[in-house]
């Protein structure tokens, strides 16, 4: 089970953007790897902390993870076993590489990624509608969308020289794709590190562009991807599926895919919450008397006793038959609300039945002290 992102940063809920971001600073040096050489647990610690931080530093993944916790980045298939989406090291030292000041390559000095440090651009996210219907949203499902995009140049798998000996080691930064330069001062000597402007940071540059994708290393396409949403997801809640948005330039890192849940109208039942609500109108005959009804449910139907006697109004409770909480056990309830139908016409007949019945003392409205008013019963329905 994935560990709590703000546990993981050691910081409060509550936290600021600068009490993150210095929390993550203070967790990667911690586990980075320059510090501890083939240690695998602290390179699982640092690739879990760069994770947590890609949520927690982005302003609306922060808000959907408050909302919904793990789940709401639970929707996607073919993410990597590394953890983070599918990037490995060299992508999380080029997403955050800033953190580190000058490059996360060279933070302990050892420059121990000597090209490739800032590689590429990444992609761009991308923004996908899904509309699902009751079942789907009470019992999850699996979507497979096609999403037209940009992908990888498959010519050049990504990299926009036409052939191996089309790239070549930057002359201006040596391949490191950093620059130092070391100004005197009255305090004396300081070193500063800056991305190469030669070869921005990719340690390498073009002879010959890859003619397919021009040199950008991606071309506009399609790609099929498969879409796990858990049960329980709401109107207007967001999934985001790590690396499936646009592929990253030049070989960076792709974007991720969010993925926007809309609900479909049901044609009979509507939603609150977690509960789902129904109108059953019964006629005047069936409400004196009593009936036996089927009544739709969202995973079929349901047959309910309505007792002699029932007044409308009258509000009976399905347990359980509701929608799932995404982020617990918690079930909603199904809730009928009864509803006695008046014609609106009648014979001549029927007419001098109901001014005969009308002046019986049984039919004269007399309710009970206990009967709950209008407003209760929507505080029940909703509770």
């Amino acid at each position: 089970m994935k560990r709590d992102y703000y546990e993981i940063l050691g910081v409060q809920k509550g936290a600021s953007a600068e009490e993150i971001k210095k929390a993550y600073r203070k967790t990667a040096m911690q586990f980075h790897p320059d510090r501890n050489p083939g240690d695998k647990v602290s390179e699982e610690k640092f690739k879990e902390a760069a994770e947590a931080y890609e949520i927690l530093n982005d302003s609306d993944k922060k808000a959907q993870y408050d909302r919904f916790g793990h789940n709401a980045f639970a929707g996607g298939r073919g993410g990597s076993s590394q953890g983070f989406g599918g990037m490995n090291m060299d992508d999380i030292f080029s997403q955050f590489g800033d953190i580190f000041g000058g490059g996360g390559d060279n933070f302990f000095g050892g420059g121990r990624r000597s090209s490739g440090t800032n590689r590429g651009t990444r992609g761009s996210n991308l923004r996908v509608k899904m509309k699902l219907n009751f079942e789907e949203i009470a019992n999850g499902v699996t979507k497979t969308i096609k999403v037209k995009k940009n992908i990888k140049c498959e010519t050049c798998t990504g990299s926009g020289a036409k052939d191996k000996n089309s790239m070549q080691s930057c002359g201006a930064c040596g391949g490191s794709g950093q620059v130092r330069r070391v100004q005197n001062t009255f305090l004396g000597q300081m070193q500063t590190v800056t991305t190469c402007p030669t070869c921005n940071g990719e340690g390498s540059t073009i002879t010959a562009k890859c003619t397919p994708c021009k040199g950008q290393g991606t071309v506009y396409g399609e790609e099929t991807v498969t879409v796990d949403i858990p049960a329980g997801v709401q109107e207007g809640m967001q999934l985001s599926v790590q690396g499936r948005g646009n592929a990253g330039e030049r070989g960076g890192s792709a974007g991720d895919l969010i993925v926007l849940i809309e609900e479909e109208a049901h044609p009979q039942l509507t939603r609150e919450g977690l509960n789902v609500g129904f109108d059953l109108h019964i006629s005047f005959p069936d409400a004196v008397f009593g009936t036996q009804v089927e009544v739709p449910t969202i995973d079929g139907r349901a047959k309910i006793k309505v007792p002699a006697g029932t007044q409308s109004g009258k509000i009976f409770r399905l347990k359980g038959k509701g929608f799932p909480n995404v982020n617990s056990y918690e079930k909603g309830d199904q809730l009928i609300q009864v509803n006695i139908w008046t014609p609106q016409h009648v014979s001549h007949t029927e007419k001098d039945m109901l001014e005969t019945l009308n002046d019986s003392k049984n039919f004269i409205p007399a309710p009970e002290k206990n009967d709950k008013s209008f407003f209760d019963k929507v505080r029940e329905m909703f509770s």
